[in-house]
């Protein structure tokens, strides 16, 4: 074993361990009823490089800039976690936010695919979502290790079927670099 570890390549292998401590902070984040169907991933390489080209597409076929931008930050990332839900589930609580009078008739719909994700989706999953996002990059913060909730990316991810099961995802690239790439750039 080298007894020197460059500055780069420990870096890169810190955030990959970043990365998966944020895996564990949005599996062990609060979901409601206790019914966990959150699903994660890390992807890194020319996969994480994929999902910034399917990016780029979308941004050309919508001509929406902000596909492009991020797409740049992704690709500048070390690694992007992607956190999704299976949201088409019910979580038996009647409570109408959905959009239908309960449950069971939430249950009885069609899903459908629409411009990004596979709806309607239970409040309550998409509330697990958003607890998990919060929790993974928390703990990714918390390690120093720079990082951005980004909407597109999960949507992109889930156009490549990175999650197959999920119906709603986002996505959190993680960065280490001697400034933060997610904050200072173009709107």
């Amino acid at each position: 074993m080298n007894p020197i570890v460059e500055s780069e390549n420990g870096e890169r292998e810190a955030v990959l361990g970043v990365a998966k401590l944020a895996l564990v902070a949005a599996r062990t984040a609060p979901k409601s009823g206790g019914i966990d169907d959150i699903l994660t991933i890390i992807v890194h390489g020319k996969e994480k490089d994929a999902i910034a080209s399917k990016m780029e597409e979308m941004a050309e076929e919508r001509k929406i800039e902000g596909f492009t931008r991020d797409a740049k930050n992704l690709r500048d990332s070390d690694a992007v976690i992607l956190i999704g839900v299976r949201g088409s589930k019910s979580f038996g609580l009647n409570c109408g936010a959905c959009g239908y009078r309960n449950c069971k008739e939430f249950d009885e719909i069609q899903k459908e695919m629409r411009e990004d994700f596979l709806g309607p989706t239970c409040l309550f999953k998409a509330l697990d979502l958003g607890i998990a996002l919060g929790s993974a990059a928390k703990t990714a913060s918390m390690l120093n290790t720079d990082n951005r909730m980004m909407y597109r990316v999960g949507t992109a991810a889930l156009k490549l079927n990175l999650l197959p099961e999920a119906t709603v995802a986002m996505g959190i690239p993680v960065s280490a670099r001697g400034k933060n790439i997610y904050f200072d750039r173009p709107r």
